[in-house]
C-alpha cells in the first residue's frame, strides 16, 4: 500500500481513537472515523503481546495483504485503525482475511 493510504502520525492515530467508533470481534478491534479525502486510510497496530518483531511483522503483512485484496469494496471516505489481538499470531492468511472481513462488515466499512 502506498503511503497516501496509511495513517502514520501519532496525532492522526489519537484523533481516530478519541473521535471514532470502535467495533470488534475475537481477533481484531477496528476504530473508524469519516474523512474528507478521496480514498480510505488505514493504520495497523500489532502489540508486543503478539510476539517478537518477526511475528509482529508477519501479522502486519497478512493484514495488509487482506486489506489490499478487499480495497475495491472498502468505503473510500474513512480513516480506520486495525488492532490485532494476541490470538492472531498463529492464524493462516485465509483466516486473517475472513476475520477482517467479518469485523469490517460489523463496522460497515465494506458495503
Amino acid at each position: 500500500m502506498r503511503k497516501a493510504y496509511r495513517v502514520k502520525k501519532e496525532k492522526e492515530f489519537q484523533k481516530v481513537f478519541q473521535e471514532g467508533q470502535s467495533f470488534a470481534n475475537r481477533k481484531f478491534v477496528v476504530y473508524l472515523l469519516p474523512n474528507d479525502q478521496p480514498h480510505f486510510r488505514v493504520g495497523i497496530s500489532v502489540g508486543k503481546k503478539i510476539g517478537n518483531a518477526v511475528t509482529r511483522n508477519a501479522v502486519k503483512r497478512k493484514i495488509r495483504a487482506s486489506i489490499f485484496a478487499m480495497k475495491d469494496q472498502i468505503d473510500p471516505q474513512l480513516d480506520f485503525i486495525v488492532i490485532a489481538r494476541p490470538s492472531v499470531s498463529d492464524l493462516p492468511s485465509q483466516e486473517v482475511y475472513s476475520n477482517l472481513l467479518h469485523v469490517f462488515k460489523l463496522a460497515k466499512i465494506i458495503s
